[in-house]
């Protein structure tokens, strides 16, 4: 029994005696202790938590070189090799967690929607609820600051930059025509309904290196990942028909919709401002099929647009009509893939497919052209660390254009070019704290249609001076192609490309259903095309030595918690341009900037009467035009603009919606510019005819019926 004893007195012994013990300390960065850290060592038991003042103490068998692992949930976690017999006292730092949902955001120049979105100014089901959009994703966009109602064109002019300016990418992809085709002075619509889009990125200058060939702003559409059930949606409209179906399976869903419009009926009942032969039909539809793989998902994406009209037009310089009668088919086809891969890589990939094929009748004169552009993109990205991600990729664009230009007489002009750009870009995303983030990137491209490579770097930083608040800069280099009307006569002459650089200031502040933003740019042009002929022709004399500058101020607020059921949000934009361009004798404003602008978009509930009720009113001051009666170039201005538009959307069911809208309540009798005679009359004056909304108002009704699983999903987000 004393042997016995003895033993078990020597192996408590032993054992006691090996314990070591650790002591510290846990702070933050700024020394502050870290109260309720989790200390202990890898692979063991062995382990404290911190008391109100950081410090920490246990005891250990482990001996030798082992892995100390500190843990907080708002800071990262720390792993470091240490000496168990010499751990004494130590103080162990911990840095934040960047990850953490108040970090720092940079927000210069960028716009977001949609649930992924850090800093939304806008919810998904705001782009399409604004009265006057009609469903139109790039009219709901005109109601953000920085951007241009130019009304008799539809499409998106963004702080001074023309149309053109701007590029739209589906899911990273590029779009090469957006826009559906339409004639002088008549306004176009964005290609995509918002049925199939869960976010959207809208851009007004100073964006990221992975995208190029844009000089003003690109627009971000992401679809849907993945539908929530099996649903199909019917809409019956005033102007046409809708029909969309969503399948969903274990692992893959697809989803389909398709529209018939013809505004036959429509003008039938309420006369236009325009002389119709036959009215705009289109057929059109879309799809995207998705499927997730174990750490990536893949989307094929797919629309088509068939259009068609006959109109005369009134011509300033003829006293016959000019009839103009286009058809257009336009096809796109897309398909990503974005997935995880290796040590903390992610991947996405794609390419993209359009086609556009025009013809149009100009009088007896007849104008056939296509167009085939690809886009092909690899972005790779590593997240070496949670304050460090590295990104870099390659794109190449492809883009073929055949024009022929028939008169009456037989005698044929065909124009064309084909440009193949091969691009490369790198970026770092980097986080030194909470507070404070930057994006540092290079972009280099080369056109061989123009013979010319171009680098272009970018930089945006952000600090958050409060909680809610924060300040972010940028600067980029942008290049662009000039536009397809004049390199068709590449083989005439020689371009450059255009250029410009974005300086842009930002204050952002966000809490509670309240965003406030304002941004400050400056936009300085070089490279812009210039011409001496009246109009664009083979035979004009093309140079590259057009200039221009582009600065401003754009004010955003929005609040839905101030006033119960009711959303709001203000938009002001104020901005000073000038350009030397095209035919222009001198610097001058071009005739689609207005200086000041203002948006007023409402959206209130009413529970009672099951019923989403809408106001938007949009005004701008005038816009320069270019009288020849008058000495000084472009010193024409027009009245200021108002339009004030309603909607309703009431529900009759669950799944059963009537909805209502008019545009320009008011009846205000806007005018966009004036169209004058190429020669004096008889007494030397020029005549002029102005230009004017094709409507005095638009009046929609739809009836939109959704059938579901839950029963319960309805069609009040796409209307």
């Amino acid at each position: 029994m004393k042997s016995i004893t003895t033993v078990i007195i020597l192996f408590f012994t032993t054992f006691l005696f090996s314990q070591t013990k650790l002591s510290g300390k846990v702070v933050d960065q700024k020394g502050k202790p870290v109260s309720g850290a989790n200390v202990f060592i890898e692979g063991s038991y062995d382990g404290a938590t911190t008391n109100e003042k950081g410090n920490f103490s246990f005891e250990t068998d482990a001996t030798g070189n082992q892995t100390l692992v500190v843990s907080f949930l708002i800071y990262e976690t720390l792993k470091t090799e240490i000496d168990v017999a010499n751990f004494q006292e130590k103080t162990i730092t911990l840095k934040e967690n960047f990850n953490a949902l108040d970090a720092v955001v940079i927000t210069a120049g960028t716009m977001e929607s949609g649930e992924k979105a850090r800093v939304s100014v806008l919810k998904p089901v705001d782009i399409v609820t604004t009265a006057g959009s009609a469903g139109n994703i790039i009219a709901a966009l005109q109601t953000l600051p920085g951007t241009q109602s130019v009304g008799e064109d539809g499409r998106l002019f963004v702080r001074g930059g023309e149309a053109n300016e701007t590029q739209t990418f589906v899911d990273g992809i590029r779009v090469a025509q957006p826009y559906g085709a339409t004639t002088n002075n008549l306004p176009t619509r964005g290609r995509f309904s918002p049925f199939l889009f869960s976010g959207i990125a809208f851009s007004t200058g100073g964006y990221s290196a992975e995208y190029g060939e844009a000089l003003s702003s690109v627009l971000l559409l992401n679809t849907e990942d993945n539908p929530d059930q099996n649903k199909t949606e019917v809409s019956l409209m005033t102007v046409g028909l809708g029909l969309g179906n969503t399948q969903k399976w274990k692992k893959s869903s697809l989803s389909v919709n398709a529209s018939y419009t013809n505004l036959a009926p429509y003008q039938a009942a309420i006369p236009q401002n325009l002389d119709w032969n036959r009215p705009f039909q289109s057929l059109s539809g879309e799809s995207v099929y998705r499927y997730n793989f174990n750490n990536g998902i893949l989307k094929l994406y797919a629309a088509f647009d068939s259009s068609k009209f006959d109109i005369n037009q009134e011509n300033i310089n003829s006293a016959e009509k000019m009839r103009v009668n286009l058809k257009n088919d336009n096809l796109y086809f897309n398909t990503s893939y974005k997935g995880n891969f290796g040590a903390n890589w992610q991947i996405t990939t794609g390419m993209s497919y359009g086609y556009s094929k025009n013809k149009i009748g100009l009088n007896l004169d007849n104008v056939d052209n296509d167009e085939n552009a690809t886009h092909l993109k690899l972005k790779l990205k590593k997240n070496v660390s949670n304050y460090f991600k590295l990104s870099f990729g390659a794109d190449y664009f492809s883009t073929k254009f055949d024009e022929s230009f028939t008169e009456n007489l037989g005698t044929a002009k065909t124009n064309g070019y084909n440009s193949n750009i091969a691009a490369a870009y790198t970026e770092a995303d980097v986080l030194f704290s909470k507070k404070f983030a930057a994006k540092i990137g290079l972009r280099a491209s080369n056109n061989d249609l123009l013979d010319e490579t171009t680098i272009s770097p970018r930089i945006s930083m952000a600090y958050k001076v409060a909680k809610n608040s924060q300040f972010s800069i940028a600067y980029g280099d942008f290049s662009q192609s000039p536009n397809g009307d004049y390199i068709k006569y590449s083989k005439y002459h020689q371009f450059e490309s255009e250029k410009t650089s974005h300086y842009i200031l930002n204050f952002q502040y966000s809490k509670d259903n309240q965003t406030f933003r304002a941004e400050a740019y400056y936009k300085d042009y070089s490279n812009l095309v210039k011409y001496d002929t009246q109009e664009i022709a083979y035979n004009s004399i093309f140079n590259n030595k057009g200039s221009a500058y582009a600065k401003g101020l754009d004010l955003f607020w929005r609040d839905g918690k101030s006033i119960k059921n009711l959303e709001y949000w203000v938009s002001y934009s104020y901005i000073d341009t000038e350009r030397d361009y095209k035919n222009y004798p001198t610097t001058a404003t071009p005739s689609f900037v207005a200086d000041h602008s203002l948006s007023v978009v409402t959206k209130y509930f009413i529970t009672d009467w099951r019923s989403q009720v809408g106001f938007t009113n949009s005004f701008s001051s005038g816009r320069p035009y270019n009288n020849p009666n008058e000495t000084q170039f472009m010193n024409g201005k027009t009245k200021a603009y108002n339009n004030l538009s309603f909607n309703w959307a009431y529900l009759i069911s669950q799944q059963k919606i009537l909805y209502f809208s008019v545009s320009n309540v008011l009846g205000t009798q806007n005018v966009f510019g004036y169209d004058y005679a190429n020669s004096p009359d008889s007494s030397g004056f020029y005549k002029r005819k102005e230009i004017t909304p094709t409507a005095d108002r638009f009046f929609f009704v739809g009836f939109f019926w959704t059938i579901s699983q839950n029963k319960k999903d309805n069609q009040l987000k796409n209307l």
